[in-house]
């Protein structure tokens, strides 16, 4: 079973995974701006075009990932994490935008 847990908060032009952030270990995971809100299945991620921030550098921990110069986040409500060896989803986090 997948699991993941913490929060992720966006500044500026990253992504940042925070201190509580924690996921299951496994193979071959990245980071990803989903255009689709509250991704709860892996058709939602596989059928989207969605951004590849980059490979997951630790399971456990504070992380940031730079946003590509171009993308609009208001087109972007979700990151997940996902598994792309396997196609599989590990964990969703929706975005709200505070102001």
């Amino acid at each position: 079973m997948h699991w993941g847990r913490g929060k992720v908060s966006v500044y500026e032009r990253t992504v940042f995974l925070e201190p509580d952030f924690e996921v299951g270990p496994g193979p071959a995971y990245h980071v990803y701006l989903v255009p689709k809100a509250n991704i709860r299945a892996e058709a939602a991620v596989k059928d989207a075009m969605f951004i590849d921030l980059g490979r997951l550098r630790a399971f456990k921990g504070s992380q940031r990932y730079a946003i590509p110069a171009g993308v609009d986040l208001k087109n972007y409500p979700s990151v997940v994490i996902w598994c792309e060896r396997f196609s599989v989803l590990i964990s969703p986090a929706d975005l709200t935008s505070v102001r």
